[in-house]
């Protein structure tokens, strides 16, 4: 049972410093909202004399906020390089440095009077989350063996949901959320980065990496006896081997080859569909609207945190969930049930918003509408998109297909966040409609294009999507045109 041990070690040392602090980070910035205007507004009326308007303010305010998105596009960018010439451990280790100097600014910023150190230090912490969610599932799936590949990769997203749910108690009045305390509460995502520091440098670097990468068979081989012990090593290593004879001569591929690759077109359209899909089905938007749900539903505002803190651990409990039954079930199913879901308590939301007024029970639907799609998210969407990349790309495409796929995150969550107040005010009731069509959409694609990868090797993945991309060519004989055509429009 050792190297279990070791293997949920390693798990954890990635994970703490790892996708935790992307959870963290996005609820800690919640709680002192109001105290941070404040003093930005103070700062400005100590320097010039003059108080600042409401409305620049709020423009300060969301500069703040939208720092943190524009940070992780850097990171998902800086990212894929990082990982091939530093590997992925080292890597992970080295992000550390973003978040010690995000909380040095954000810790100090009040004593230096200045709330541009705030902004910047949410752009650091945007970096480090940015970095950690491409490389972190990578390194796992990479370390664990073929039967768990999908729950240790999954892994990923029950950290960022522990670092959602942690981040909303420290936020807590109690604690952290108070008036005194909140440059310690926006500092306190370095205690993470320490402990990730001191624990991953004990665990083995991804034995994939070492050996395809690196070439290194001795290290891989060392790698592999301490993750899965004295347990027949020679099957996963002849699948290695015959991985690395696959990928000979080729040298790590940047995010413009894959587009430019007829070989890589569907791998590249399910990976674009279900990374936006995961940003644009309004997921986080719920959390948005839980407060005003909750407020409506008859909760006195001061006990309304701790309501929103169930939220949170809705997904918790069912991104553990998914990580037991992933390996059973298959990841189809678990994409596909979570979108449709998440379409129908769409609907429903919907419905109660606009009857909220009218009938005195609708806000409590409304409520477990918001706990119901939450829990979708959970189920599916959200640990399942993760793993996928690492499962449909060969070793030498896998970091460029991770940089597509975070920018793609980042660039949406941003995007998101920007539009979302305005569809509100636009659509009111029927602010859902939508993401309901994003679901849709995406069970649709999910229901008819999307391979199961459950229990497969890398190259029996590969040679599945081999079929889907060249379907066209068998019945086109050795007629070219269209085939060229094809390929310029991606």
């Amino acid at each position: 049972q050792l190297q279990n041990k070791i293997l949920i070690l390693t798990i954890c040392a990635a994970g703490i410093g790892g996708t935790f602090q992307y959870g963290y980070n996005i609820s800690i910035i919640n709680a002192p909202a109001s105290y941070i205007q404040m003093f930005m507004n103070n700062t400005w009326l100590e320097r010039t004399g003059v108080p600042l308007e409401s409305n620049v303010i709020l423009l300060l305010w969301s500069f703040t906020v939208s720092a943190y998105p524009l940070g992780g596009l850097t990171g998902a960018v800086v990212a894929g390089p990082m990982a091939i010439m530093l590997g992925r451990k080292v890597s992970l280790l080295l992000n550390n440095v973003f978040v010690i100097i995000a909380a040095s600014l954000s810790g100090f910023s009040r004593m230096a009077k200045s709330f541009e150190m705030i902004m910047l230090s949410r752009f650091f912490t945007g970096v480090n989350a940015g970095v950690s969610m491409n490389i972190q599932p990578m390194y796992l799936a990479e370390s664990a063996p073929k039967k768990l590949r999908g729950a240790v990769a999954l892994t990923s997203a029950s950290f960022t949901a522990l670092g959602l749910v942690l981040g909303q108690v420290v936020g807590l009045r109690e604690l952290l959320g108070g008036e005194e305390s909140w440059p310690f509460l926006l500092a306190s995502n370095v205690v993470p980065a320490l402990i990730q520091l001191t624990a991953l440098p004990w665990f083995p670097e991804s034995p994939r990496y070492l050996l395809i990468d690196r070439g290194d068979k001795e290290s891989c081989i060392s790698a592999l006896q301490r993750l899965r012990g004295t347990s027949d090593l020679s099957a996963e290593l002849e699948e290695m081997l015959a991985e690395q004879a696959a990928v000979k001569g080729q040298r790590a591929k940047n995010p413009w080859e894959l587009f430019q690759n007829p070989a890589m077109r569907w791998q590249l359209v399910s990976i674009i569909v279900l990374s936006s899909a995961m940003q644009l089905c309004g997921n986080d938007s719920m959390y948005f609207y839980a407060a005003y749900v909750f407020q409506e539903a008859g909760i006195p505002e001061d006990k309304i945190p701790y309501v929103v803190i169930g939220t949170g651990s809705c997904e918790l409990i069912t991104s553990v969930t998914c990580n037991m039954i992933i390996d059973y079930a298959g990841r189809r199913p678990l994409l596909l049930g979570g979108y449709i879901f998440m379409a129908g308590w769409a609907i429903v939301f919907m419905v109660a918003l606009s009857q909220q007024t009218q009938i005195s029970w609708m806000p409590y639907l409304s409520m477990a509408c918001i706990f119901a799609y939450i829990l979708s998210f959970g189920i599916g969407p959200a640990g399942v998109t993760g793993v996928l990349p690492t499962e449909v790309f060969d070793q030498m495409s896998r970091p460029a297909a991770y940089m597509i796929c975070g920018s793609l995150l980042w660039f949406n969550l941003f995007l998101v966040g920007t539009a979302f107040p305005f569809i509100v005010q636009s659509l009111a009731h029927f602010c859902y409609v939508p993401f309901l069509v994003v679901c849709v959409c995406t069970a649709l694609y999910v229901g008819f294009f999307l391979p199961e990868t459950k229990g497969k090797s890398f190259l029996e993945i590969s040679e599945e999507f081999k079929k889907q991309n060249f379907k066209t060519k068998t019945h086109a004989g050795f007629y070219k045109g269209p085939e060229e055509i094809k390929t310029t429009t991606l």
